[in-house]
């Protein structure tokens, strides 16, 4: 079962990371500048963190069904997308409720790139929940021995 949409899946997935990382880092930068506090919000920390394992979890699921079929072991990259969707339904649940318990909205400054970022992590881990489910389709599909990814995530021209 080949879907033309996870490429393009990717590309979302991999801005959207970025937009959370710069989103974020603000925030981060926010709470621990000179006139802010010693400290920022371990919620916040991981939701910046959660971009940067996308970054790296992108990276090999596009790269290494096509350039690297010996690291693209199905179970693998069920595994990598599960782990990228449970970090950031984690991630953005988190910082949601600590925005709701400071009734911080979208008034600007950090508090609204923290409202940004929130939405930004629920639209990824969406993505996620797609190709997660795609991935197991083709775990469940396929004969057990044949530890190849699914064709549709083997990016043929890169």
């Amino acid at each position: 079962m080949s879907s033309p949409f996870i490429l393009p899946l990717r590309a979302v997935q991999v801005v959207f990371s970025i937009i959370v990382l710069g989103l974020t880092a603000y925030v981060v930068n926010a709470f621990t500048s000179p006139y802010g506090y010693d400290w920022s919000p371990d919620s916040v920390d991981f939701l910046l963190f959660c971009s940067i394992w996308t970054l790296l979890a992108v990276a090999y699921l596009v790269v290494a069904p096509s350039r690297f079929p010996n690291l693209a072991h199905k179970y693998a990259i069920l595994g990598v997308e599960a782990i990228t969707m449970i970090f950031w339904f984690a991630g953005w649940v988190a910082v949601a409720t600590l925005w709701g318990d400071w009734h911080c909205g979208s008034h600007g400054g950090w508090c609204g790139a923290g409202t940004a970022a929130i939405v930004f992590g629920a639209f990824i881990w969406l993505t996620f929940v797609f190709t997660t489910v795609m991935a197991a389709l083709h775990v469940k599909n396929t004969a057990r021995g044949d530890t190849r990814a699914p064709p549709e995530m083997q990016a043929q021209g890169v």
